[in-house]
């Protein structure tokens, strides 16, 4: 996807970050919007016009922790980068375990967050022609992006099925925490192992029986993680 046919979406509630914000994502060729407010976010959000969104967590009455969470609703596909003052860990967590795909810490600097955008954007939209992953009750179907348990789909965001999809294309081979991130995130991101346990216990919680115990995502101790049913 080139930047001018990706529309970001800038949230946030101090005037002069939003506008130094887009003006530098227009500056790099994206097409902008501004809310100035979690409310106005999400009427905009209605539309589903978006490719991602850049969200800042402490916005006065609705926060952008509940922006996140109503945004993956409304607009599924959409990729969305918080913005945080806190440099604590439960806060990067609350933001990922709420559907955001990764976080910047403020302040930021602007080339970074364009770099990072381009990353998420490139990712999701890339196009790859695969055969249908078959895993026991499992299956992925690679062109409709759509994953299965049995006849059921599973609801599952963009990076939840980019990263499933890396686990069952290996299945049986456990796989090291930066191998996954590389092979599900590319090997421009710009986070940590935590972004990739927050979003394995998600998936945990959407498709095994009892997250506490995993049958199908196998945590290989000091090491990472591996697809293959528990014996």
């Amino acid at each position: 996807m080139r930047d001018n046919d990706a529309t970001i979406l800038v949230v946030e509630d101090e005037e002069s970050i939003r506008e130094f914000t887009a003006l530098n994502l227009k500056l790099s060729g994206f097409s902008v919007k501004e809310a100035a407010s979690g409310e106005e976010a999400l009427a905009k959000l209605r539309k589903c016009n978006f490719d991602a969104a850049v969200l800042d967590i402490m916005l006065s009455g609705i926060d952008g922790y509940e922006v996140c969470r109503r945004a993956r609703e409304i607009c599924p596909n959409i990729s969305i980068i918080m913005l945080t003052a806190k440099a604590q860990d439960m806060d990067k967590i609350m933001g990922l375990e709420t559907g955001a795909d990764d976080y910047m810490i403020k302040p930021f600097n602007p080339m970074e967050l364009i770099a990072r955008l381009r990353a998420v954007l490139r990712r999701i939209h890339r196009i790859e022609e695969r055969p249908v992953l078959r895993s026991g009750v499992f299956r992925f179907d690679s062109n409709r992006q759509q994953f299965y348990k049995g006849e059921r789909t599973v609801d599952l965001t963009p990076r939840e099925l980019s990263l499933l999809k890396v686990l069952m294309q290996n299945e049986g081979k456990a796989m090291n925490r930066d191998e996954l991130l590389n092979s599900a995130w590319g090997e421009d991101f710009f986070g940590d192992t935590k972004t990739l346990d927050v979003h394995i216990r998600r998936l945990r919680e959407k498709i095994e029986g009892n997250p506490s115990e995993p049958e199908y995502i196998i945590t290989v101790r000091g090491y990472g993680y591996m697809w293959g049913e528990k014996d």
